[in-house]
């Protein structure tokens, strides 16, 4: 992951809605959460929501699919265990290095 894309991801979860939804999506796992219910959760009106699950969904970290009438939301685990291993691929690398 290059430097653009990890800042990506990391402004997209810098801001607490969007990091509480993505909580909350991972919490619910593979079966994810329909944008309703996780607006109820977050006490959002749907436009709100939809304006926060926007920048999630550009950034990579969560997906949707649409079931019937519902749109369901699903946190990418594969991206989201992406962004960590960058944070943390170079841990220590520097240490004893006076």
């Amino acid at each position: 992951m290059d430097t653009d894309d990890l800042a990506t991801c990391l402004a997209a979860l810098g801001q607490p809605t969007r990091l509480a939804a993505f909580r909350h999506l991972v919490r619910a796992g593979d079966s994810g959460l329909a944008v309703g219910a996780l607006g109820t959760r977050l006490g959002l009106v749907p436009s709100t929501m939809t304006h926060h699950l926007a920048a999630l969904i550009k950034a990579g970290l969560v997906v949707q699919e649409r079931q019937g009438t519902r749109l369901i939301c699903r946190a990418d685990f594969a991206r989201a265990q992406a962004v960590s291993g960058a944070l943390l691929a170079e841990c220590c690398a520097d240490e004893g290095r006076g």
